[in-house]
């Protein structure tokens, strides 16, 4: 997918989401609801107005942030190798960001459901596309995992990164699976996406002391 196309598809959702805030504006509480707890029972709030713009506003600055991190990052040939994923990466996210308001909006219109099981599904599907962005991603500053150990070595960071895609993708499937479990289930997806998180990084310190005795 080309940048310049990301960027259209990423100002439509954003200017989407918002203009239905707006159109809504009327039929919504105030406070709105904006915390849930494990259980996926709302237990927060906050005024109106950022209950309705604060995440169309947040996707707004963020994914324009991304589009530019790869043409200021020094070792950007190498994001170049993999830009095309990456733009669809940040295309999933914002749908992803935007799944969030949607279901923001829906419960503060009085629908009733569990958070936790509309959520955690759309969370593993991101993760899963994070692993395979990993497994395709090519060395650099800004992009993946960033240890010293990874940056200095680029046999360390593409194995690094075949593991951490694996896991990654391995955590995504199983935060669908724990969707089905309720408040046992978020604390499994903690556990399993924190082993995802940390075990690449002890991995590329073993990989590196492998290559520096």
């Amino acid at each position: 997918m080309s940048t310049k196309l990301t960027a259209i598809l990423v100002f439509i959702l954003v200017v989407a989401a918002a203009s239905a805030g707006v159109l809504l504006w009327n039929r919504l509480p105030d406070p709105m609801p904006s915390h849930w707890n494990a259980a996926g029972e709302t237990d927060g709030y906050m005024p109106k107005f950022w209950g309705i713009f604060l995440l169309p506003i947040i996707t707004a600055a963020f994914a324009p942030l991304l589009l530019v991190i790869p043409q200021i990052d020094p070792l950007k040939a190498n994001i170049a190798k993999f830009r095309g994923i990456f733009n669809g990466f940040i295309l999933a996210f914002t749908a992803y960001m935007l799944y969030i308001y949607a279901l923001i909006l829906y419960t503060a219109l009085g629908a009733s459901f569990n958070m936790t099981i509309m959520l955690l599904p759309a969370v593993g599907l991101l993760f899963i596309g994070i692993g395979y962005m990993m497994g395709k991603a090519k060395r650099n500053f800004f992009i993946g995992i960033r240890t010293p150990w990874t940056l200095s070595s680029e046999t360390v960071w593409d194995e690094t990164h075949k593991l951490g895609s694996k896991l990654f993708m391995l955590g995504g499937a199983a935060t669908i699976i724990g969707s089905f479990f309720g408040e046992g289930g978020v604390w499994f997806v903690l556990g399993v996406m924190l082993l995802a998180a940390f075990a690449p990084i002890v991995y590329s310190y073993i990989l590196w002391r492998r290559e520096n005795p």
